[in-house]
């Protein structure tokens, strides 16, 4: 049986590690963790809305189920050359069939350790849980959400949790009657945080910003934070008791140091079909890859996921476990956003043919919980998946 080694137990590396299970092959999954983050249901955690535990997938029990080895690891180099790989307990391992979905490190910023983010590490949404407790049991407070940007690679900015980890906080507030208490504020260097969902999504936005009393702190470049204020470029200060950020993503260090071929932002370079170029049989997907396409492209779950998909099956295509043509990722690039506010949502959907936003009080907050169910039992093989989905 042809065998595949895949690092990275995240979206993109568990979609990969059942796929290719599904294409026939010897699969060995290894992630630093035991579970999968469901980032997308994370931003309820810190308003507990869900345990932290809802928002995790046991990657034993995915093993077990999908008939793959699991090994818990962490990759401390990699060399393409030589088609091997280091690994902190494991030590030095030959890969002539690698996947890396390794995900992407983070832009680093002055003082960010002032900061939480909700597309941090997993443990950062329990730590803004503590800080939104402490801050309601104050009484009052300033609040600043913000998010950063990456000028070598437009596409690794993530800023939709952002806004609705902001607007579900607002919304928790305003249930407890106490948000009038709170002064809240949202930063970002960029002029426009959210045109690249289309101009009626961004309109939204804009009306919720000045329907609630939001403060926004657009266009200017970040400086440093501090322990309590976030400096801008022309060192105007943004008071902040509660500062929740997400950097922009950044190629991982050890990927920078590798011999693998890179874009100007240290992600992968790959062609259509996921593979690393000059490097045969190993590919790269999700946030660890670069993406080409249009300036709007964004990095997303669903995406990294179609990437899985269709490297495995070009994996075995290549192997000849298939006739098929091969599967390109261009020409699924999209946007696809069911944004909550806690309330309620709105659906985004971009591609290059069209832009649309639908407003969905009340049920979209249902719908997006809902995902987070569909997400468990259809990785479990419960339910059957739904395509887009």
């Amino acid at each position: 049986m042809k065998s595949v080694l895949i690092i990275g137990g995240g979206i993109a590396g568990v979609e990969a590690a059942i796929y290719y299970r599904k294409e026939g092959f010897e699969v060995e999954l290894i992630s630093d963790r035991n579970y999968v983050f469901i980032y997308p249901i994370a931003i309820w955690i810190p308003i507990k809305t869900i345990p932290f535990k809802k928002a995790t997938l046991s990657l034993d029990k995915l093993a077990a189920r999908h008939n793959f080895r699991l090994t818990i690891d962490r990759l401390i180099s990699i060399n393409g050359a030589e088609k091997s790989i280091s690994l902190e307990s494991g030590g030095l391992r030959i890969a002539d069939h690698l996947v890396i979905a390794t995900g992407a490190a983070k832009m680093r910023h002055e003082g960010l350790e002032h900061t939480l983010s909700i597309c941090g590490a997993p443990e950062q949404s329990l730590l803004l849980k503590e800080k939104i407790e402490a801050l309601i049991e104050r009484g009052s407070g300033k609040i600043a959400f913000g998010f950063g940007g990456n000028p070598n690679d437009s596409s690794s900015v993530r800023g939709g949790p952002g806004f609705e980890l902001f607007f579900n906080l607002h919304h928790h507030l305003s249930q407890l009657g106490i948000r009038d208490n709170y002064e809240m504020t949202f930063f970002a260097p960029m002029p426009q945080p959210g045109v690249r969902m289309g101009k009626n999504a961004l309109s939204s936005i804009e009306t919720m910003f000045k329907n609630n009393h939001f403060g926004t702190r657009f266009g200017k470049k970040i400086k440093r934070f501090e322990t309590n204020s976030i400096i801008f470029e022309d060192n105007s200060v943004l008071e902040s008791d509660l500062t929740m950020f997400i950097p922009a993503g950044d190629g991982m260090t050890l990927i920078k140091e590798s011999d693998l071929p890179q874009n100007s932002a240290g992600f992968i370079r790959i062609n259509n079909y996921c593979e690393i170029e000059g490097v045969e049989g190993w590919y790269a997907i999700g946030d660890a890859s670069a993406l080409e396409g249009p300036e709007w492209r964004a990095k997303q779950g669903h995406l990294a996921e179609i990437m899985a998909r269709n490297a495995a099956h070009n994996s075995a295509v290549a192997y000849g476990l298939k006739s098929d043509p091969k599967k390109t990722y261009q020409e699924h690039l999209n946007i696809v956003c069911l944004m909550d506010t806690g309330n309620g949502a709105g659906f985004v959907y971009r591609n290059d043919k069209k832009v649309f936003f639908i407003s969905l009080p009340i049920i979209g907050h249902w719908m997006k919980l809902a995902w987070g169910w569909y997400y468990k039992m259809s990785k479990m093989g419960y339910i059957p998946r739904l395509p887009g989905m």
